[in-house]
């Protein structure tokens, strides 16, 4: 029988021996590494009986493991693993991993978690491999399945263990697909639906910190990391696959609330995906937004929170049409929010705040001059002030609150970039709301947008006393011509918006825009414009009849403190003298015009005594301080101060050009006839500035006369004198007006002589032919020898 056994052997094929040799008599002893390098060798001369090899080891394996002999079906797997790592380059290796993969599937089919493992890791060995030839017919399905449910595996021993080689699994099957397109398409829903979950039921399932320990990786932190790779190695088209049953997966297992998993989720998929593709991850989640319209107002709110913290890392990719259509996304939650709820609970409320701040953060990661496109795309979605509704009203102050939190994150340097004309009007529009809060938040925005130098906290209350912490310098010249263009539209909103309402913080919102709006463009241009204007504020306590006694002493009280802001933030020690002389005579007589605010609620009832005239601030003494102080007073002279309702014009209400003009009336019939005045004309040009005609005599009192604005009587001969010129040109002949306009000089007439005469002499080297015409018509008095008048040449 030995002999006969002996013989059999012999006639076997010598792969089969080389096979056979490799398993000891003791499974215990493990693999005959000796005999597997002579099968190694062999496979490697004999490339063509590997799949022949392969299909043998495979046989005996299936054979062991119905026996239970699991021993000796780890050492087949091992050689396997050894002949794979060593004939991968081989061109007939595609029919060998046919047999090595129906022997992983058949070790995973297997209830031995040990196989299980084992059958893994040769797995994940095999994925690391690049194959030079790819395989069109193989699939993945039953791996991406089993996988996927180790990840789920709640046994009692080798729990973790199964768990991880799970994960390294689908990390192995996302590897062996991805990359090479002609295999299964592994970003079908099919397969997502099981991938992702199993990736994320294992990320929830402990702790999320990353460690550091390579040797001893958790399945949270592995998991993670798979995630990333998957994210990763998405294109445009398979985002989505991997978004959609994530935000199942959140939906099944109610994860928005509390929302600290989702938001650590998510920050994982925006950071590893692509950049150009984080658009469509806030895309998605708006859209899931959408969807979840019905859900409670917790869980849109978590929603919301998530869409706030990723949406940052979006913002750098987003521009032109891609953030204006996020914006108006946002924007549309918020309207949606507003018109499906008759009343804002505080969950409601939170919901709003949520998408507000999500607004916010996106806005903030935009280069300025976009904000100022999201800032004017939301203030046209501002419902007109003609909607009185309650429901327009709370939409008003909802988008307003968005408004005002992309204007806290503007870089105010240019007045006139922050507040271009599209913009400003109808913000001024809505500064006159009816409603008190939606008032309020305009001014909010208009102190975000003033505020350059973080005064807004400083100038918060109303007060005569000094700001010790006001930071300050002087306008550029292009704030100075938008305060001339725009202030008095401004200004006249103000005062408005003062009348509107006797609430204290609506009247001290109301102060912190016009002290803020003083303290960023005071100057000696604008001093003047700001002094009718708190006139104006004056004006409307003493002469509007339907305010209130308390709400015209709060206006009494806002001018003096204004005007005692604008005398320290001006440096005129004249005005600040003047000031405090009338905040003293109030501290005596009249404490309820001083700072601070009465509230209505705790004054009625009691008698204010408001006719006192005497501590009124004097338009005629405001001007004595100015022209004492050597300035120019004619705007706050002659204008007047403002008043109520008055119409906003897109262009400017007074400029200095109307000062100037209203001081010299006909600016190109000011010049003597005869007389060229060309200092009259540049004194003109000049903003603000009025000349000065200095005495005879050259002491201290002659030149503080000089400084001084002119006597009434030598206001009145100019202005006769300048009727006298407008009669002379309206009336007189213009033969006269020739006679008494000719030139003292010849000059310029002499230079026009020489030049015709060159041209004349041209003309007639070119057109020889016509020389006795030329002659004939040298003789008349040709018509440019008239003499120009020197008034009429510029």
């Amino acid at each position: 029988m030995p002999g006969c056994c002996g013989c059999c052997s012999a006639l076997r094929p010598r792969y089969k021996r080389l096979v056979d040799n490799i398993f000891p008599v003791n499974p215990e002893d493990g693999l005959v590494k000796s005999n597997m390098e002579k099968l190694t060798f062999y496979s490697l001369s004999s490339p063509d009986k590997l799949d022949r090899i392969g299909e043998y080891l495979y046989q005996k394996a299936t054979k062991d493991i119905n026996r239970k002999r699991y021993k000796l079906a780890e050492i087949a797997m091992e050689a396997m693993d050894l002949l794979l790592q060593a004939c991968h380059a081989q061109t007939t290796l595609n029919l060998f991993v046919e047999s090595f993969l129906r022997m992983v599937q058949k070790l995973l089919e297997d209830s031995n978690p040990n196989l299980k493992i084992m059958a893994t890791n040769s797995f994940v060995k095999f994925a690391n491999i690049n194959e030079d030839t790819p395989s069109y017919h193989r699939r993945y399905d039953f791996f991406i399945s089993k996988f996927s449910s180790m990840c789920h595996s709640d046994a009692a021993s080798l729990r973790d263990s199964l768990r991880l080689a799970g994960i390294k699994g689908l990390q192995g099957v996302i590897r062996k697909t991805v990359s090479d397109d002609l295999v299964e398409n592994i970003w079908e829903a099919q397969h997502m639906e099981k991938i992702v979950p199993s990736l994320l039921f294992n990320m929830q399932s402990g702790d999320l910190t990353p460690v550091e320990d390579a040797t001893n990786v958790t399945p949270p932190a592995l998991a993670e990391e798979v995630l990333r790779e998957l994210v990763g190695r998405a294109s445009f088209g398979h985002i989505r696959s991997v978004l959609k049953p994530l935000l199942t997966h959140l939906d099944r297992h109610e994860l928005w609330v509390p929302n600290t998993f989702a938001i650590h989720t998510f920050r994982i998929v925006m950071i590893s995906i692509q950049p150009q593709y984080s658009y469509t991850v806030v895309e998605t989640l708006m859209q899931h937004l959408d969807s979840n319209f019905k859900s409670s107002p917790k869980t849109r709110t978590s929603l919301a929170v998530v869409l706030s913290k990723i949406i940052a890392i979006a913002a750098g990719e987003s521009v032109g049409p891609s953030a204006l259509d996020i914006i108006n996304n946002l924007l549309t939650h918020l309207r949606t929010s507003v018109s499906t709820t008759t009343e804002i609970t505080p969950e409601e409320s939170q919901y709003q705040e949520a998408l507000i701040n999500a607004l916010g953060e996106f806005a903030n990661h935009h280069p300025d001059y976009q904000k100022i496109e999201i800032m004017l795309f939301i203030m046209n979605t501002v419902p007109d002030l003609s909607k009185k509704s309650r429901g327009d009203q709370m939409l008003q102050n909802i988008l307003l609150k968005s408004l005002l939190k992309v204007g806290t994150q503007y870089s105010t340097v240019s007045f006139e970039k922050a507040f271009p004309a599209s913009f400003l009007q109808p913000l001024l529009k809505m500064a006159r709301a009816p409603h008190d809060p939606t008032r309020m938040v305009v001014m909010q925005i208009f102190q975000a947008l003033l505020d350059r130098h973080q005064n807004e906290q400083v100038l918060s209350s109303v007060s005569v006393k000094p700001y010790p912490a006001l930071s300050q310098e002087p306008p550029s010249r292009s704030d100075i011509i938008f305060t001339h263009k725009y202030g008095a539209n401004i200004m006249q909103a103000l005062i408005d918006s003062m009348a509107l309402s006797d609430r204290v913080d609506a009247l001290t919102s109301s102060f912190n825009t016009a002290a803020l709006l003083i303290v960023e463009m005071s100057c000696n241009e604008t001093v003047q414009e700001f002094l009718l204007f708190i006139l104006g504020i004056q004006q409307v306590a003493s002469t509007v009849d339907t305010l209130g006694n308390v709400h015209k002493c709060n206006l009494h009280a806002i001018s003096i403190a204004l005007l005692v802001l604008i005398s320290r933030v001006s440096g005129i020690n004249n005005l600040l003298d003047y000031a405090q002389k009338i905040v003293d005579a109030r501290r005596e007589e009249a404490t309820h015009f001083l700072p601070p605010l009465l509230e209505p609620k705790k004054m009625s009832g009691k008698n204010l005594n408001l006719a006192l005239p005497h501590l009124s601030i004097d338009k005629l003494a405001l001007g004595e301080c100015l022209q004492n102080a050597g300035m120019d007073a004619q705007r706050l002279n002659t204008g007047t101060p403002y008043t109520l309702n008055q119409t906003d014009h897109p262009g400017h209400r007074h400029s200095w050009v109307e000062s100037v003009s209203t001081q010299l009336t006909q600016r190109n019939s000011s010049a003597d006839l005869t007389v060229y005045n060309g200092d009259v004309d540049s004194v003109s040009s000049s903003p603000g500035v009025c000349k000065k005609l200095l005495a005879p005599e050259f002491n201290f009192e002659a030149m503080k006369r000089a400084l001084a604005e002119p006597t009434e009587a030598a206001k009145r001969e100019q202005r006769e004198r300048q009727m006298q010129i407008v009669r002379n040109f309206r009336e007189g002949e213009f033969d006269d007006l020739m006679r008494r306009t000719e030139p003292k000089h010849d000059l310029i007439q002499n230079r026009l002589n020489e030049l015709f005469n060159s041209l004349a002499v041209e003309r007639q080297i070119t057109q020889s032919d016509n020389k006795a015409a030329q002659l004939q018509a040298s003789n008349e008095k040709p018509i440019y020898e008239t003499n120009f008048p020197e008034l009429f040449y510029y």
